[in-house]
């Protein structure tokens, strides 16, 4: 089945409620050494490309941002500044209390899921996601509500793990399924979440499927682009300004 219709990205053999609660107790697990993880795992240069979608998101005076699945904190504290709000969203309780022990007051916290966000429709200007989008248990209600809490004209940048370039996949395939989950073995002390998470980014759609679905979704002006010979990819769609007629 094309990735663009399996909107639960090969997990439809687990139940819904399970996988969302799998998901939620992997992230509580692993909160305290989840930034030092994704140092370890990236060599550090996951830090580089967030630092990318800050710039690529370019938040002004008077926006009201919300950093979906946002958890410590770390994309929110680059957006942030005392002209504008800066929500971190996340479904998370221990993910966020990270968060708020290192961000400064100028960032919130909120707990939500992607699929059912706690904010008025066309209330956000912009909505970020880094790493987030495919631990999402369903991809269509997840870009549904998106939509529906962005004001028109307003942007989502997801930043996310992607396909990456023919002569670098099987290095990085080895990588992945080889050296991560030792690493979370033993970091994290938690080798069946970073399993999961290696599993998670395989099942994912790539970049083309990931844009598909977000205009069937409603978005226009879809755009991506590729870091690290596509190892990751930042995808920015805009909310219409005016809905077409049907």
């Amino acid at each position: 089945m094309s990735p663009a219709l399996d909107e639960t990205f090969g997990y439809a053999d687990v139940p819904t409620d399970e996988r969302e609660r799998r998901i939620r107790q992997l992230f509580e697990d692993i909160a305290g050494c989840y930034d030092l993880m994704n140092d370890a795992m990236s060599f550090g240069i996951h830090r580089l490309w967030k630092r990318a979608l800050a710039r690529t998101a370019a938040p002004a005076a008077g926006q009201r941002i919300v950093d979906l699945a946002g958890g410590t904190g770390d994309v929110a504290r680059l957006l942030a500044a005392p002209d504008r709000k800066v929500i971190v969203c996340d479904p998370s309780a221990g993910m966020m209390a990270v968060g708020r022990a290192r961000c400064p007051d100028m960032v919130s916290f909120i707990a939500g899921t992607a699929e059912d966000m706690p904010f008025a429709d066309a209330s956000v200007d912009t909505v970020t996601m880094a790493f987030g989008l495919r631990n999402v248990t369903h991809l269509r209600p997840a870009l549904a509500e998106i939509a529906r809490v962005l004001k028109p004209g307003g942007r989502l940048l997801c930043l996310e793990f992607s396909r990456p370039m023919l002569p670098v996949r099987p290095f990085y395939d080895a990588y992945s399924f080889l050296v991560i989950p030792r690493l979370g073995a033993w970091i994290a002390r938690q080798p069946a979440a970073y399993d999961y998470l290696v599993e998670s980014i395989r099942r994912f759609p790539d970049r083309q499927t990931l844009a598909a679905s977000m205009r069937l979704a409603g978005f226009s002006s879809v755009t991506w682009r590729d870091f690290s010979f596509g190892i990751a990819c930042l995808h920015v769609a805009v909310k219409p300004a005016r809905q077409e007629a049907p």
